[in-house]
C-alpha cells in the first residue's frame, strides 16, 4: 500500500498502471466508512500477492485530484490499467464483491504470463512468447486463451526447430475445455494441424498444380492442394482451390471445401476485408 498525492500521482499510479493494475482509494480521516473499506483494501492486495498496487489519496489533502476523478462521495475506488481508469466503484463493498472487482481490473498470474507473451508476440520475440504462455499454463492449466494462443505459436513455427513437434500440439488441444473446443478459433487451429499433418504425406504443390492443369475436375488434387497451402499459411491461394471445388461440386468430402473455408475466415481474423470478399464469393458460388 502506498499513499500519493498530487505531485506523485503520475509516477504512482498512470506510470505504475502500466506495469500491473493500480487500485486508487479516495479517503479521508474523518470518513467512517473509509476506515472500514481500507483495511479489507490493503488485505486483498496482500493476498492478491502482486495481482495490483494500492494506492490512497487523502482527498481533504488532495482537492485537485478528486476534482479531476470526479470525486463527489468517499470511500471513492478507481481502477487504473495501461495508464487509464478503466472502472471504479463507491462506497463500502462485501468482500466477495471486491474479490469480483478485483478479478475484473486485476488478471490471475497465469493471465499476466498471458498478456506478456501477447506483448513478445507485438515485439518479434516468439521463443519469448512461448516460454511466457507455457508459464501461463504452468499457473492455469484452465486457461484455455492461453492454450491456444501457444497451439497458434507452435504451429506458426512448426517448421522451426522449437523442440515441439504435432503430436505435442495435438496433445496441448486435447487438454482444452468443453467450451474451447467450440469456439471458431479451436477450429480453425484444428483445422491447420490436421492440414500440417496431412501435409507430410502429399504431394508436393508442384505435382499437384501439375495434376489440377491436366484435369482441372481433379477435385482430390484440389484439395490436397490446398490443405497443403493451408499448412503453410498461404491462405488466400488455397481458399481459391476450395472456392473451385464448392463450384464444382459442393458435396465433395462431405462438404470438405466449405467447411475448411470457414475454418480458414478465422485463422484470416486479422483480415477482414479479404475474409468479407471471399465470404460473398463463397456465397455466390453456393447460390449458383
Amino acid at each position: 500500500m502506498l499513499n500519493t498525492s498530487g505531485q506523485a500521482f503520475q509516477s504512482d499510479v498512470i506510470e505504475a498502471s502500466r506495469e500491473l493494475p493500480v487500485l486508487v482509494d479516495f479517503w479521508a480521516p474523518w470518513c467512517g466508512p473509509c476506515r472500514a473499506l481500507g483495511p479489507m483494501l490493503e488485505r486483498l492486495e496482500q493476498d492478491c500477492a502482486g495481482r495490483f498496487r494500492l494506492v490512497k489519496v487523502n482527498s481533504d489533502d488532495n482537492p485537485e485530484l478528486s476534482a479531476q476523478f470526479g470525486v463527489r462521495s468517499i470511500p471513492y475506488v478507481v481502477a487504473f490499467v495501461d495508464g487509464r481508469p478503466v472502472d471504479s466503484f463507491v462506497g463500502v463493498l462485501p468482500e466477495s464483491q471486491l474479490r469480483a472487482f478485483i478479478d475484473r481490473v486485476a488478471p490471475n498470474p497465469s493471465e499476466m504470463e498471458r498478456r506478456k507473451a501477447l506483448a513478445l508476440v507485438e515485439g518479434g520475440d516468439r521463443t519469448g512468447a512461448i516460454a511466457a504462455l507455457r508459464a501461463a499454463l504452468a499457473l492455469g492449466p484452465a486457461n484455455d486463451d492461453a492454450r491456444l494462443d501457444l497451439a497458434g505459436l507452435l504451429l506458426d513455427a512448426a517448421a522451426a526447430p522449437i523442440g515441439a513437434t504435432l503430436d505435442d500440439i495435438r496433445d496441448l488441444l486435447a487438454k482444452a475445455g468443453s467450451l474451447a473446443r467450440q469456439t471458431p478459433r479451436f477450429r480453425a487451429i484444428q483445422t491447420r494441424l490436421d492440414s500440417l499433418e496431412r501435409a507430410a504425406h502429399l504431394p508436393s504443390a508442384d505435382e499437384l498444380r501439375q495434376r489440377i492443369a491436366e484435369r482441372p475436375a481433379d477435385l482430390p488434387a484440389r484439395a490436397d492442394l490446398a490443405r497443403l497451402l493451408m499448412a503453410q499459411g498461404q491462405f488466400e491461394p488455397a481458399l481459391e482451390q476450395l472456392l473451385e471445388i464448392v463450384g464444382q461440386d459442393r458435396a465433395f468430402d462431405n462438404d470438405f471445401a466449405r467447411k475448411s473455408m470457414l475454418a480458414v475466415f478465422d485463422l484470416m481474423a486479422d483480415r477482414p476485408e479479404a475474409v468479407g470478399a471471399y465470404r460473398r464469393r463463397l456465397a455466390a458460388a453456393l447460390n449458383r
